[in-house]
C-alpha cells in the first residue's frame, strides 16, 4: 500500500481488518504498519499506541454494528424488532469477529474520544427503544437489556469457539432462543419482595 494519505481513520480500519483476520489480541502496531506500507513510527502520528488503537477499533465497531441494527429494525416492533435486532447482532459478529470482540471487551478509551463517538450511545438507545415496545420500564428495562446482551453474546461466543457440537444446528437453536426471549419479554415477571438487594 502507498504511504500517502495516512490518517487516523485508515490506521483504525487497517487495525480492525487485521483484528478480524488474526484476532483482536494478536494485533500489533508493527503488523498494522506493514499492512499500510509504512514504518511503525509513522503510526504514532495518528494513534498513541496499541491501547489507543484498540479503543478506536472498539468505537468503530460499535458504530458499524449499531448502524446495521438500526437499519434492520427500522419500522419494526415487538417480535419482528427483536428478531431483526438479534439477527443483525449475530451477523455482525460472524462477519467481523475481531471488531465484534472489541465491542465486548473492556478497553481503555480516552474520555474525549469516547465522548465524541456516536456508536455506543446509539447502541444503548436502540436496545432500550426496542425493549420499550414490550412495555417495560425501569428497573426491568435495564434487567432486560442485560439479559439480551448476555444471551446474544453468549450464543455468538460459543458458536465462534465451536462450542455447539450437538447434531441440532445452531440456527435452529437460535430461532428457538429468540422465540423464548420474545415470550419472556411479553410476560416479564413482576418483581417480588426480597429479590432486590
Amino acid at each position: 500500500m502507498v504511504r500517502a494519505g495516512l490518517t487516523v481513520v485508515r490506521v483504525t480500519v487497517a487495525g480492525a481488518d487485521l483484528a478480524d483476520e488474526v484476532g483482536l489480541g494478536q494485533v500489533t502496531m508493527s503488523q498494522v504498519a506493514r499492512r499500510l506500507g509504512v514504518r511503525d513510527a509513522s503510526l504514532y502520528t495518528h494513534v498513541r499506541g496499541l491501547k489507543d488503537l484498540q479503543g478506536r477499533i472498539a468505537l468503530l465497531a460499535a458504530d458499524e454494528k449499531s448502524i446495521q441494527i438500526a437499519e434492520a429494525t427500522a419500522g419494526r416492533a415487538g417480535r419482528d424488532a427483536l428478531v431483526a435486532f438479534a439477527n443483525a447482532w449475530r451477523a455482525y459478529a460472524h462477519r467481523h469477529p475481531g471488531r465484534y470482540l472489541a465491542t465486548q471487551t473492556p478497553i481503555e478509551i480516552a474520555p474525549e474520544l469516547a465522548a465524541q463517538a456516536p456508536g455506543p450511545r446509539r447502541a444503548v438507545a436502540l436496545t432500550y427503544g426496542m425493549l420499550r415496545g414490550y412495555g417495560l420500564a425501569e428497573p426491568d428495562l435495564t434487567d432486560a437489556v442485560r439479559l439480551l446482551r448476555s444471551t446474544f453474546h453468549g450464543f455468538v461466543a460459543l458458536e465462534a469457539a465451536g462450542g455447539f457440537t450437538h447434531e441440532r444446528s445452531p440456527q435452529q437453536s437460535w430461532v428457538r432462543t429468540l422465540d423464548a426471549l420474545h415470550a419472556l419479554l411479553e410476560h416479564w415477571p413482576a418483581a417480588t419482595e426480597g429479590h432486590s438487594s
